[in-house]
């Protein structure tokens, strides 16, 4: 059985590390009965070159040049332009790919229009899997798409139970074919290998003074709120550092925001980082300010570690990893009040409490493995075609 993985991005996202370990699961356990090759679009796993090497995971390359280099990535406008420039180079190339290997399956992720646009207009004897990859806009446009396309998806998978009753109740798939399906996000042999490695922090990140956030500097993570919100807070735990992981658009932004707010010793941007797990390590809590996730990698990611999580009840995924309050600490989205308010009661909480909230995430997040994607997965399809 032949699987095919479309995931075209520009950036460091989730997504990406969803579709590696995704990959690394079929062929740890499916006992070589499934073939997966990822299709290189634009070229934007050329610098996971060592990591696929690594994980002896095939890829073809759909165009014979690397676009991704000369593509603009950030700003609303310049990304747009860079969809329609990849639009016009990958359609024809994935229908002719298609055509002439017929892969068994095509799971798609990110820039899903393209093929689903193929899967629309022609025949194939591949069957599409629609992964839902994040939080859904469902504006008019894509609603009325997905509604005249759904009727020739084979499955499609939602990484949220939310998401999942969210798809139903809008009535825009048949209802038989949407299915949950968690992301893979623990590979706890490479994750206790990253723990291991010898990393250099930040001297004034520690375990008794730094919260942190992770993820990247976009409107969505809601870093500018966090920023706002951690300069109120300061004013009461003054002895609080804010450490954010990450790199992106918003950069610029938050650090003029930082200077702003005369925060240059207490808050810290570090860049991307590829282990984050010192950084878990060696902090207090994890703040979440996003406004919206699905799922949310660092959430599940900060559970292994065994951190106190704090996040924004934003949608989908906070409510229902953190089970509305048992497994962490939930504020209002975009509330300061309700932020510092929530800070506090984790400051005041008895450490008994907080550990009950550890280990009940802990049980929580073993849904997120990559054995279980896995079976799951390897369920669906035997289901569906039986």
């Amino acid at each position: 059985m032949k699987l095919y993985y479309w995931c075209p991005f520009f950036s460091k996202i989730a997504t990406e590390k969803a579709v590696i370990n995704s990959i690394v699961s079929i062929k740890k356990f499916s006992n070589n009965k499934i073939e997966p090759i990822l299709l290189d679009v634009i070229g934007e796993w050329g610098l996971q070159k060592k990591k696929l090497e690594e994980k002896k995971i095939k890829k073809t390359d759909l165009l014979s040049f690397k676009i991704i280099n000369y593509l603009p990535k950030y700003g609303f406008l310049k990304s747009r332009f860079s969809y329609f420039i990849i639009f016009l180079f990958s359609i024809y190339k994935l229908h002719k790919k298609l055509k002439k290997d017929e892969p068994d399956f095509i799971v798609i992720h990110l820039m899903t229009f393209i093929p689903l646009l193929l899967l629309l207009m022609f025949n194939y004897k591949t069957k599409f899997i629609l992964r839902i990859s994040g939080y859904p806009k469902l504006n008019f446009l894509r609603v009325c798409f997905w509604r005249i396309v759904g009727k020739k998806i084979f499955l499609i998978t939602s990484p949220t139970k939310s998401t999942l009753n969210l798809l139903k109740e809008k009535k825009i798939f048949d209802k038989d074919i949407i299915k949950y399906l968690p992301d893979p996000i623990l590979e706890i042999s490479e994750i206790e290998k990253k723990k291991a490695e010898k990393n250099i922090i930040e001297k004034k990140i520690s375990k008794e003074n730094t919260v942190i956030s992770i993820g990247r500097l976009t409107k969505q993570k809601n870093f500018r709120f966090l920023i706002k919100a951690f300069y109120e807070l300061q004013k009461i735990y003054t002895s609080y550092n804010l450490c954010i992981v990450g790199e992106g658009e918003e950069k610029n932004q938050l650090i003029q925001d930082i200077k702003k707010y005369n925060l240059e010793k207490k808050v810290f941007l570090t860049g991307f980082k590829d282990n984050i797990y010192d950084y878990l390590k060696n902090s207090k809590a994890l703040i979440l300010t996003s406004l919206w996730e699905d799922p949310g990698f660092v959430l599940v990611e900060a559970g292994y570690m065994n951190k106190t999580i704090i996040s924004s009840d934003c949608p989908n995924s906070p409510c229902e990893l953190l089970e509305n309050g048992k497994n962490g600490f939930l504020f209002e989205s975009n509330k300061i009040d309700s932020f510092i308010k929530i800070f506090s009661e984790m400051e005041n909480c008895k450490d008994q409490v907080i550990l009950s909230k550890k280990i009940s995430y802990k049980k929580k997040i073993k849904e997120f493995t990559i054995f279980n994607h896995y079976k799951i997965l390897n369920q669906l399809i035997n289901e569906k075609q039986n």
